[in-house]
């Protein structure tokens, strides 16, 4: 089976991919375009491609080879899976193996949000530290307050362990469909999330039905006082509303793991100290883009060997 690989890999996982397959690796910097796309999918059996590589409905159209598209990575917003499926394509994900890095990432922001951590990191390097003062930086306390999570999945009950357990924050949540994750936590509508709690964190997939969810309306909702933080997919949030918000002063703090339009960052929002901004660091970690990669090269492996791949979505 041919197979194109559009993103440098880690080292283990393309040893495993050349062993498996007759391979090219395309290793680009920029995901592939929307015509790059189109060409590999007819030139190649299956691709396996990650986030931003552009998948479209028009890029699956026409004469095309590809049979499988294996995504590194949980999230498949840049796949039109209805259109693959139209095509008998066949598109796998990689859950579970993401889980807990992005939950790490999630209880990180809060923290570095809350306590002002980074403009304190970046007051240090400055040189214009001179000394303790009982006064100086002053955030929020975390212990003991209240998260909302918008989205009970994997990783949103993997974030509100940590925050139950971790720090003893009575937890809320909003979930499409009821669920009881095994430890104390109470599902409220959104509105009620957004106005009780001191944290609010998003952990939805990016669907149409969830773009632009978080917007003016739902930053009027949350108290002056409160952070907000986003480890899914920017284009849940409408960042327009987010930066005015964070400018007015309607919210406190926000903590960003993934923008709108990546990579390109507003600079209003770069320039606002009361946002704390990484450059979509949910899963890095080398375990744990290794356990993505050989995730993704096992649904690859069981499709050519002509058996249901176990993670397709």
């Amino acid at each position: 089976m041919k197979l194109l690989v559009t993103r440098k890999l880690t080292d283990a996982v393309e040893k495993k991919v050349a062993a498996e397959f007759d391979a090219t690796f395309r290793n680009g910097a920029a995901p592939m375009t929307e015509e790059e796309a189109h060409q590999a999918l007819m030139d190649y059996d299956a691709l396996l491609v990650t986030l931003g590589d552009r998948v479209t409905a028009k890029a699956l159209s026409g004469d095309i080879r590809a049979k499988i598209v294996s995504n590194f990575g949980v999230g498949y917003n840049h796949i039109d899976a209805a259109a693959a499926k139209a095509r008998g394509i066949v598109v796998t994900n990689t859950p579970g193996a993401v889980t807990d890095a992005t939950a790490d990432i999630a209880l990180t922001l809060i923290l570095m949000s809350a306590r002002r951590a980074g403009a304190g990191e970046r007051f240090v390097r400055s040189g214009a530290w001179t000394g303790w003062t009982p006064t100086q930086f002053l955030g929020q306390h975390v212990t003991g307050k209240t998260v909302g999570i918008i989205g009970l999945g994997r990783i949103g009950e993997a974030i509100a362990r940590r925050c139950h357990f971790g720090f003893g924050m009575p937890v809320l949540f909003h979930n499409r469909s009821p669920k009881d994750p095994g430890f104390p936590a109470r599902q409220v509508p959104l509105e009620d999330l957004l106005a009780g709690s001191d944290f609010v964190v998003v952990a939805v997939p990016a669907t149409p039905q969830t773009h632009h969810l978080i917007g003016a309306a739902e930053f009027a909702r949350m108290q002056p006082h409160a952070h907000f933080v986003n480890i899914a997919r920017g284009d849940i949030v409408d960042e327009a509303a987010l930066i005015d918000a964070l400018q007015r002063g309607v919210i406190a703090g926000a903590g960003l793991d993934v923008f709108e339009r990546e990579p390109f960052v507003p600079e209003a929002l770069r320039q606002l100290e009361n946002v704390t901004m990484l450059p979509h660091l949910g899963t890095a970690a080398l375990e744990v883009r290794d356990a993505m990669g050989f995730m993704a090269v096992d649904n690859l492996i069981a499709f050519r060997d002509g058996k249901v791949p176990p993670n397709a979505v």
